[in-house]
């Protein structure tokens, strides 16, 4: 596996379980956990994962999380979960809320359940901005109100309380990392799904001839362009935070912390970039606002930055643009072959 640099190690070798390991950010966390020297077992069942994503120096359970928690980590002896295993699709929520319900909240009590049986007590959740839905400022910090729009994000809310009552009432050390629009890649690990909803990708798969156009929904934003603003983070730097909280959870502790750059673009500016960084025409269409698109959400990572020492370090959009595109291109016309056009 194409490795970009020389990380360093860690300060003590765990035993860990990841679940979802299969997929985009959970393949690149699995992979940087690896080259630190932690022994990783990944639980996939690939509704959405990638096989050729999980990196062959792991374990591999092929199965579903809800299924298998329980003989897992009876026999395992691990040190510490980190859980990624999640539905992630905010349009698919709101048209089968029960799915994001069983397939999130359920799942997770199971794997605490689980962890509680078998005295596991650590573990990093990967939640997500969408538990703020749409703010009233910005940058967004951890204090502020959480009032989800979609059932998706509703989802890892519960769970982010049921974290905390297991961290009190059990010993859990935790930590949840509210993400911001990830995106990028680390060496030939990147995003590539067979249902892509973000942005930077499906640019990139106009750019590639994967897609006829890119469509922009709403340019009467009260922005500077009149396109919405986003905050983007690199992965590598968002696998990094995983690392930092695996290394300081503190039993009996539920940390939250909010990952982003600190920085918005907005849609046109990423596009723009997009251009320049893979020198093709990228056709555009406009279309009407999504309901429930907030105009800018940016994130305050100060917290991460003060109590886990999170040090950012592909903050600027033309890194994080260019290596998804070096990722992307490798790929070739094996990349989102789904979305191919006739």
């Amino acid at each position: 596996m194409l490795l970009t640099n020389h990380p360093r190690k860690a300060k003590t070798i765990m035993k860990l379980l990841v679940t979802g390991g299969a997929g985009y950010v959970g393949s690149v966390c699995a992979t940087v956990l690896l080259e630190q020297g932690h022994d990783i077992t990944i639980v996939d069942n690939f509704s959405t994962g990638n096989r050729d994503a999980v990196p062959a120096n792991a374990t591999l359970i092929e199965g579903d999380i809800r299924d298998v928690a329980g003989d897992v980590l009876a026999g395992g002896n691990f040190d510490g979960v980190v859980h990624f295993a999640a539905r992630s699709l905010v349009g698919e929520s709101m048209e089968r809320p029960e799915d994001y319900w069983h397939h999130n909240f359920v799942t997770t009590l199971t794997l605490l359940d689980a962890m509680r049986n078998h005295g596991v007590t650590n573990l990093v959740f990967s939640s997500t901005a969408a538990t703020y839905g749409e703010p009233d400022r910005v940058p967004i910090t951890e204090d502020m109100p959480t009032a989800p729009t979609n059932p998706y994000g509703a989802s890892k809310l519960a769970i982010d309380y049921a974290i905390t009552s297991y961290a009190h009432a059990h010993g859990l050390g935790a930590t949840s990392l509210r993400y911001f629009n990830v995106a990028g890649a680390y060496g030939s690990v990147g995003e590539n799904r067979e249902v892509e909803t973000h942005l930077i990708p499906l640019v990139l798969q106009v750019a590639l001839g994967h897609r006829d156009e890119i469509f922009i929904f709403g340019d009467d934003y009260p922005t500077k362009d009149g396109t919405c603003i986003r905050d983007y983070i690199h992965i590598k730097d968002l696998a990094d935070a995983h690392v930092l909280a695996l290394e300081s959870n503190t039993p009996g502790t539920h940390r939250i912390f909010n990952l982003g750059s600190g920085d918005g673009y907005s849609v046109k500016e990423v596009i723009d970039k997009c251009r320049e960084v893979t020198g093709h025409p990228i056709p555009v269409t406009m279309a009407d606002r999504r309901a429930g698109d907030p105009a800018v959400l940016i994130a305050s990572s100060a917290r991460a930055k003060a109590e886990l020492g999170w040090r950012p370090s592909r903050t600027d959009l033309d890194t994080i643009i260019a290596d998804a595109w070096a990722f992307t291109a490798a790929l070739g016309d094996h990349a989102h072959s789904a979305h191919r056009k006739p």
